[in-house]
């Protein structure tokens, strides 16, 4: 039976047991599988993976691995310059989209509020979820392996967290997305995005208080819900203003 040592770095080692985590580690295997196919089935979803070094060499995802290799696996570079190897994933997309499973609708609405463009439906299965990422080049997050390891799927991202607000900090964290924060500018209902309208076009929808305590509105292009700056608004205010702090290059 042949073998290779694997060892991979960083938060890759998140899919390992504990016993192969940060550590080189043998593997056995009995037919020359491409490399893609082996880290997958060590529970490792091809999306996280950035670089791949085989006897120092990098190599991609249709490398076939052989007896004796030596194979470093490395996460994400969204920013570290790696020259002439060979990133095994396309490159960063230029615009920053998104689409989530269904277990993730709260970091949906968090992602809108920050301004980024996010599709969510709890109605989606894997398959149709994997295309529409494909077909219209967006990221995918979610916390099922099984659809991140799709080979449909070419930019996505395990969202370790559980609790939306962590969820936020790590996504834009792991993406490095401080600076593309333009918050308030999407609906967080359907994502559409908000237009600044004169109180008298929306008078006839908001309660007397609304429209004799605030000024300015905005209303949702495709769905019309308003939008005002309320007791909602300020808290919001607040939180993002606390992520700002932590990413001090973000825009205002």
């Amino acid at each position: 039976m042949a073998s290779a040592w694997f060892r991979f770095y960083e938060e890759l080692n998140d899919f390992l047991p504990s016993h192969r985590r940060k550590v080189a580690f043998q593997h056995r295997f009995r037919e020359h599988g491409s490399i893609k196919d082996m880290i997958e089935s060590l529970g490792v979803p091809h999306p996280e993976v950035d670089l791949i070094l085989v006897n120092g060499e990098s190599v991609n995802f249709r490398y076939l691995v052989r007896d004796g290799d030596r194979i470093s696996v490395y996460p994400m570079f969204e920013s570290l310059d790696i020259g002439p190897l060979v990133r095994v994933r396309p490159a960063p997309l230029r615009v920053t989209r998104f689409v989530l499973d269904v277990h993730l609708g709260r970091l949906a609405r968090y992602l809108r509020m920050l301004g980024f463009d996010t599709l969510y439906r709890n109605d989606c299965d894997d398959a149709e979820l994997a295309e529409l990422a494909s077909r219209e080049r967006r990221i995918l997050l979610t916390r099922d392996l099984g659809l991140l390891k799709r080979s449909i799927v070419t930019h996505g991202l395990f969202v370790r967290a559980t609790a939306p607000r962590e969820q936020v900090r790590e996504v834009v964290a792991r993406l490095q997305l401080q600076g593309a924060i333009l918050p308030f500018r999407r609906c967080v209902s359907c994502n559409g995005l908000l237009v600044a309208v004169s109180r008298g076009a929306v008078a006839d929808r908001l309660e007397p208080g609304v429209c004799r305590h605030f000024r300015q509105f905005w209303r949702c292009g495709s769905c019309w819900q308003i939008y005002w700056q309320g007791s909602h608004y300020q808290r919001m205010q607040d939180w993002l203003r606390e992520l700002l702090t932590d990413w001090p290059d973000a825009r205002d």
